[in-house]
């Protein structure tokens, strides 16, 4: 790995989490950050590999996961951005988003960052890397929670409603 890399990427993620969330008082970033961290080292890990193989099963599943994230997590920001009515970013929206994507699963970012973390690791799916995949749904699973207290507090009964109607990352599953 590329040890270089990985502080000047470490400290760049560190920056965000704490400039976008965690300064803000939004502290699903600390366990975002440990998912944005195990992405980012899966990534270094990985990056000569990645067209290794290319039609083999593993692979082909590797980057439909891959094209799936970047769908999954395109149609969530455009959606958020266009309908939040945010403040201070997209990412601090002032009105609940509960049409489009939004209408299936809750979290279509943290979907889409799921998905491209377990596409990376099985570009080489040796134990310590799946491990890696496994932390990243660990800490995104972690930072839904964190923020769906954080939108109670926000939006009240109307996301608790939210929550009854809708799935976290799956939708109609989980």
């Amino acid at each position: 790995m590329n040890i270089p890399a990985f502080i000047t990427g470490t400290v760049i993620i560190i920056a965000f989490s704490w400039l976008y969330s965690v300064k803000h008082g939004r502290f699903h970033g600390i366990p975002r950050f440990f998912a944005f961290e195990s992405i980012y080292i899966l990534l270094l890990l990985n990056i000569k590999l990645w067209f290794r193989d290319p039609f083999s099963v593993i692979q082909v599943f590797s980057w439909i996961l891959l094209c799936l994230s970047a769908y999954v997590g395109l149609a969530g920001y455009l959606h958020l951005k266009n309908h939040g009515e945010a403040e201070n970013g997209f990412e601090n929206t002032t009105k609940l988003v509960i049409s489009g994507i939004y209408s299936y699963i809750r979290h279509p970012l943290y979907c889409s960052l799921i998905l491209l973390g377990t596409g990376i690791a099985l570009k080489d799916p040796v134990l310590y890397k799946i491990l890696l995949g496994a932390v990243n749904i660990a800490a995104l699973w972690l930072t839904a929670k964190t923020e769906e207290k954080e939108m109670i507090d926000k939006f009240g009964n109307d996301y608790r409603k939210y929550m009854q109607k809708t799935k976290m990352f799956i939708p109609f599953i989980i």
